[in-house]
C-alpha cells in the first residue's frame, strides 16, 4: 500500500476563514477526504480532527500544513507533536510557507540540525504571539472596564415585588425559598441578586 498525502488546517474560531489554507493544500495535491480541519485554539492538541488524522497516519505518509502556527501555538507541544509524527510514526512533514521545514529534504546531520533549529525558533515565535494576543486582550478588557463598559448579558430587571420580599426575608419573616417563589425566580438567583443589592 502506497504512502498517502494529508493536510491539516486549523483556524482559531468559527468565524475565521480557512480558504487560504484549503487552496494551499489543494495546490499540493492533497485530496479533499485527506484534509482535516479544526476550528479551535492552538494552545494544545486536544482537537478532534487532528487526533483523527494522527490515528490514520502511517510511516512514509506526507503531511502538509500551511504554517507552523496552524499546527499549534504551544512551544513544547509543537516540539512533542513534531517528534511524535516524524520520529515515532515516521511521517514526513512539509510546512508550506517555510521550505526549511520539509523533512523530505536535508536528511543528513546538517539538514536535520537546521530543521530542528528552525522548528524551535518558529514554535517559540508562535507561542510568544499567542501570549501577546492574550496580553493585548487582557489590556483591552481592562481599559474597557475602566471606561465603564460592562461585559456579558445585562441583568434582568428585578420584579416589582423583589424589594418587599427581600425585606421580609432579611427580617426573618419568610424563608429564602418562599421569597424566591414570590418573585418567580430560582433561589440561587434570588440570593445572587440579594448579594448584589447589599
Amino acid at each position: 500500500m502506497g504512502a498517502n498525502i494529508y493536510g491539516y488546517i486549523r483556524v482559531s474560531s468559527i468565524d475565521q476563514n480557512e480558504e487560504r489554507q484549503v487552496i494551499a493544500l489543494r495546490e499540493r495535491g492533497v485530496p479533499p477526504p485527506c484534509i482535516y480541519m479544526d476550528k479551535q485554539s492552538g494552545r494544545d492538541f486536544e482537537r478532534p480532527q487532528y487526533k483523527k488524522m494522527v490515528r490514520r497516519l502511517r510511516a512514509g505518509d506526507l503531511l502538509y500544513v500551511l504554517s507552523i502556527d496552524r499546527l499549534g501555538r504551544n512551544y513544547q507541544e509543537v516540539q512533542d507533536q513534531w517528534r511524535l509524527l516524524t520520529k515515532e510514526i515516521g511521517v514526513d512533514i512539509c510546512v508550506i510557507d517555510m521550505p526549511l521545514l520539509d523533512t523530505r529534504n536535508g536528511r543528513d546531520l546538517m539538514g536535520t540540525f537546521i530543521a530542528d533549529l528552525v522548528l524551535q525558533i518558529l514554535s517559540f515565535v508562535a507561542q510568544s504571539e499567542r501570549e501577546n494576543i492574550r496580553a493585548r486582550q487582557a489590556q483591552g478588557i481592562a481599559a474597557a472596564k475602566a471606561r465603564g463598559v460592562c461585559f456579558g448579558r445585562p441583568p434582568r430587571p428585578l420584579p416589582e415585588n423583589y424589594r418587599s420580599a427581600y425585606g421580609r426575608w432579611k427580617a426573618g419573616e419568610i424563608t429564602g425559598t418562599a421569597a424566591a417563589k414570590e418573585c418567580g425566580m430560582p433561589l440561587s438567583t434570588f440570593r445572587y441578586r440579594a448579594a448584589r443589592l447589599e
